[in-house]
């Protein structure tokens, strides 16, 4: 049970802490928002990856071959998403920045509260199949060496949810820190376009390697 724990923490962190659009985005959003909108966004995410563990020990091999013909359109259709925020997140921080009565970029397009950014956050994680792939491959990895008992697997599951939610929340912090440096006009127009950037080139970067 130790080694199931030590696979899924190593296997959690391994999918989480590669900087991609979506950590971008929970950094952008929490800076914009609230540290309470940030852990939902982070749970979010850290759900998904705990969904793609948990499908990925229920079915192995078969998972990535169901999973193979349809990774790339869900891949476009997760850079659109992507996109489409960054940009309305970009134009509506310029607005807000020129004219102070317009309407703040404090929704972030419909993410700006816990539950909505959690829900937001699931489902654009969820888009990326090849999440599954990955674990996938680790369980399979371990049943033809040591083999995972069905308690080994839970552990597993939850281990690498453990690992994705402690890591995204550590994102969700950054963000917060952030957003308390950068407070006046200027900071939160700078942020705005500055992640909105990075998640263009991060989600440009996904799709050229699609």
């Amino acid at each position: 049970m130790s080694e199931a724990l030590v696979a899924g923490l190593l296997a959690g962190y391994g999918v989480a802490v590669p900087v991609g659009a979506i950590a971008i985005l929970v950094i952008g959003l929490t800076a914009r928002t609230s540290l309470k909108v940030g852990v939902g966004a982070a749970l979010g995410v850290a759900s998904a990856d705990g969904l793609y563990a948990a499908a990925a020990v229920a079915g192995g091999a078969a998972l990535a071959d169901l999973i193979e013909p349809v990774a790339a359109p869900l891949r476009w259709v997760a850079a659109a998403v992507l996109a489409v925020l960054a940009v309305r997140t970009a134009v509506s921080a310029v607005r807000h920045h020129r004219d102070p009565a317009a309407p703040a970029p404090r929704s972030d397009v419909g993410l700006g509260t816990p539950g909505r950014a959690y829900l937001g956050l699931l489902g654009l994680t969820l888009l990326n199949p090849m999440t599954v792939v990955y674990f996938g491959a680790l369980v399979l990895g371990r049943q033809a060496s040591d083999g995972l008992s069905t308690t080994g697997e839970g552990v597993f599951v939850v281990a690498a949810f453990a690992a994705s939610a402690s890591w995204q929340l550590l994102i969700a912090a950054s963000g917060s820190l952030v957003g308390r440096v950068f407070t006046g006009p200027r900071g939160r127009l700078a942020t705005a376009l500055a992640s909105s950037t990075v998640i263009l080139i991060l989600t440009a970067r996904l799709l050229v390697a699609a």
